[in-house]
């Protein structure tokens, strides 16, 4: 049996998220209610497209672009969609499905020629009514991957009518109800306005459906506390690391309960020695470090935790790591590529900023945007040349020269690494 989902929507108006359609007024950053959904146990969002003309439209594409880059959950997109076009914008701005409205009459006609164009593993329809099922049912199932219900009054009968898997957006949280919903094996989600709440406890919902036999994507543990080796006072060093870049943040220790805890609430939980107590870290501070993963290592005494740390301090001094006392340092070329890049284009940012007398990087800024494309055009063709060279040294030079002019262009235009990246990572 396939996990069940918990669906989260932002709707999105002007490149901003609202608290929901009805209260345009209520607006969040878009980046950070991704990022909280994609730490916080959400398995899927749907990106709703609220605009009203084309302009707008781009502004929300460029949105739900912007959270596919920095979060790992699946998206889906919808929304002002009028043609095929529409369905491979959301498609290429990161999106894995594309969610069509069934209310729209010209829906079917695209419906078909988008899953022809796309597959429709790609396809979903959101139904307000049973009219769309009646309407395609010769052609609906195999051009669809699921279907997204938005009034519950149509959940009783629907299984009658189609066996095509559907989420479901029910009103509110009733854990009893949820638990009959979800017992079905075609359903595989829920939706709806308390998922979207920023303040629920998304991975203590999952923990009490999982207890209730419903088979969650949570933390299951490969090894249980009974497989690792405390020390005399029960206690286990636990080496925390930033998932996205390594950096080592912080050492703290779990007993048994805090390593239970953590894994049922999805945020690290330590015991304090100095207390003797559990702590779940930010619950003052507002740092919290979502779990993505825990190892232990060859002799099962010391966890590794990658996390992802919320405001990115995770030292109570206020430091991004714990570790910034320089006890001894010897220097040493760093050979690490996105490190070297990203101190170079720090440099390159800093040059922008701070302008110094001489700086051929300064030079390049004042001459404007059009001097730095003709350099990135002319070392493009350097690396050509250098490519019909049999000597790799000449080659290197020449894409190193490329590479800084790029990095010239990328601080010009406000794109990072991270932005670079997070692009690769979905191709």
């Amino acid at each position: 049996m396939d996990h069940k989902n918990m669906v989260a929507t932002i709707y999105l108006k002007d490149g901003a998220a609202l608290k929901s359609p009805e209260q345009p007024e209520e607006q969040m950053d878009v980046l950070t209610l991704a990022r909280l959904y994609n730490d916080s146990g959400v398995d899927k969002i749907i990106c709703f497209d609220l605009s009203n003309d084309d302009e707008e439209h781009e502004k929300n594409i460029l949105a739900i672009r912007q959270i596919n880059r920095n979060i790992e959950i699946k998206t889906c997109g919808g929304g002002n969609i009028k043609r095929l076009e529409d369905v491979k914008k959301l498609l290429y701005a990161g999106c894995v499905e594309v969610v069509l409205n069934g209310s729209k009459p010209e829906t079917g006609e695209l419906l078909q020629e988008a899953s022809k164009r796309f597959g429709p593993e790609k396809m979903l329809v959101s139904l307000s009514t049973m009219d769309f099922l009646f309407k395609t049912r010769d052609f609906l199932k195999e051009n669809v991957h699921e279907l997204v219900i938005l009034n519950p009054d149509m959940l009783p009968g629907l299984e009658n009518e189609t066996s095509i898997p559907y989420i479901a957006q029910i009103d509110s949280y009733d854990y009893i109800k949820v638990c009959e919903l979800l017992q079905s094996s075609q359903i595989r989600g829920i939706s709806g306005a308390f998922i979207n709440d920023p303040d629920t406890d998304i991975m203590q919902i999952k923990g009490a459906l999982a207890d209730a036999g419903i088979k969650m994507d949570n933390f299951a543990p490969a090894l249980s506390w009974d497989d690792l080796k405390p020390n005399e006072q029960g206690l286990i060093p636990v080496i925390v690391q930033d998932y996205r870049t390594d950096e080592v943040l912080m050492l703290a220790y779990m007993n048994e309960e805090a390593f239970d805890t953590t894994m049922r609430i999805g945020k690290m939980t330590y015991y304090s020695r100095s207390r003797q107590e559990l702590w779940t870290k930010g619950m003052t501070s507002g740092h919290i470090q979502y779990l993505k993963s825990l190892t232990a290592d060859c002799d099962y005494d010391t966890i590794l935790a990658k996390v992802s740390q919320v405001g990115g301090i995770a030292c109570h001094t206020g430091n991004p790591t714990c570790f910034f006392n320089d006890i001894v340092k010897k220097e040493y070329s760093e050979k690490n590529p996105l490190k070297i890049f990203e101190d170079v284009y720090d440099i390159i940012l800093d040059r922008k900023a701070h302008p110094k007398e001489g700086s051929y990087t300064n030079y390049l800024f004042d001459k404007g945007i059009d001097k730095i494309l003709k350099k990135v055009g002319e070392e493009a063709t350097e690396i050509v040349i250098a490519a019909k060279n049999p000597d790799n040294e000449e080659i290197k030079y020449e894409i190193s020269d490329f590479l800084y002019h790029v990095m010239v262009l990328m601080a010009e235009k406000g794109v990072t690494w991270e932005d670079i990246t997070g692009e690769l990572s979905q191709r």
